[in-house]
């Protein structure tokens, strides 16, 4: 039998949260392959994340690569409202721990709400630890945008959360 050891605290850091860009595109590719792999992440082209490189927020480490990121879609959700869709959220491995994913989440919250959106849905295969922190609940797959619930791979497991705005 064997326990788990907590993660020890790591210090967090002052973040910068800006929308992607262009040059951003390879850098998002890279940070999102580790997750990829273990399929928390739907594998996205190249191509796919250039034509959608403004829709990602980064956090910036120190040497200038992305350190985290997460992509916002503005839906329509099945109730006729405007709604966000997060996805392709990941914190480097190295970073996690140190408020990066708390910047990045709390700066597409803002996001969303400049947006009009009345609900932020994200769908996730682990805990959702970060995302019950920040008011999301389980559920609510009925409301969520039918285009993207539909896209949704049943074998991965993945769970819908849902935060009201406003």
């Amino acid at each position: 039998m064997s326990t788990a050891l907590p993660r020890p605290e790591l210090p967090s850091v002052p973040v910068a949260v800006r929308t992607a860009g262009g040059e951003d595109v390879g850098a998002v590719h890279r940070l999102s392959r580790p997750f990829v792999r273990e399929g928390a992440l739907r594998n996205r082209t190249l191509a796919e994340l250039a034509r959608r490189a403004t829709d990602f927020l980064v956090v910036e480490a120190g040497h200038g690569d992305p350190a985290g990121c997460v992509g916002l879609r503005t839906r329509t959700d099945a109730r006729g409202r405007v709604a966000v869709v997060l996805y392709n959220f990941c914190v480097a491995p190295g970073h996690q721990g140190r408020g990066i994913g708390s910047a990045l989440l709390g700066a597409a919250l803002g996001e969303a709400g400049a947006r009009g959106a009345a609900r932020v849905f994200t769908a996730t295969t682990g805990s959702g630890l970060l995302f019950l922190r920040y008011g999301f609940a389980f559920g609510g797959e009925e409301d969520a945008p039918p285009a993207w619930r539909a896209s949704l791979d049943p074998a991965r497991g993945s769970r819908v959360l849902v935060r009201p705005l406003g």
